[in-house]
């Protein structure tokens, strides 16, 4: 009997990333990544003890590659830094969607949503800088552009619309000046 193939924890998840990327969610379970890994499940079962665990660690490195984008894009200078933001949202929703939808497109209803405003504090900051707004304000600036960036993210990830990059930046400008028009009145 040949001996049994060692699997690292790492190995399981880099597979089931990828099962997320070529085949969406609901392709993750253990039999494919097994069949991804050329092995039984029960290695996937010695690091995981159940699928849901396994899943909330695809979530998570999911996340980590989202957050690469950001502070790739932000760190570019090719947009300014809120801009470059939602830049990326939608970058990533082109280039990931799988990993896209995963992150954004699930249904939560049963799960607990935290209050992730110590991740966004730099970006409401990044708005107070820029308009003078107050923290409350520029939150709510931001809830308004987020739905905005969401929304051409979700027609990218879901192919229904293939916009140039150009496009994309001249209806974020666009957005962006009408919300700060709203919020701060004219500029002089």
């Amino acid at each position: 009997m040949p001996p049994k193939r060692k699997v690292a924890k790492e190995d399981i998840a880099d597979a089931a990333i990828n099962i997320v990327r070529e085949s969406g969610a609901s392709a993750l379970n253990a039999r494919a990544v097994a069949t991804k890994l050329g092995v039984s499940t029960q290695p996937i079962f010695s690091h995981y003890e159940t699928m849901e665990m396994l899943k909330r660690d695809v979530i998570r490195f999911a996340h980590e590659i989202y957050q690469s984008y950001l502070e790739q894009d932000m760190k570019s200078g090719e947009f300014p830094p809120y801009k470059a933001s939602g830049m990326a949202y939608i970058r990533f929703a082109k280039e990931e969607k799988e990993l896209f939808k995963l992150l954004f497109m699930r249904d939560r209803s049963g799960e607990e949503i935290s209050d992730n405003f110590d991740e966004v504090r730099p970006i409401i900051q990044i708005i107070q800088k820029n308009t003078g707004l107050s923290e409350q304000d520029a939150s709510l600036f931001h809830l308004e552009m987020w739905a905005y960036v969401h929304g051409i993210a979700t027609m990218t990830a879901t192919s229904y619309l293939e916009l140039e990059k150009e496009t994309i930046s001249r209806m974020l400008t666009d957005a962006y000046m009408g919300m700060k028009e709203r919020y701060c009145g004219k500029d002089e």
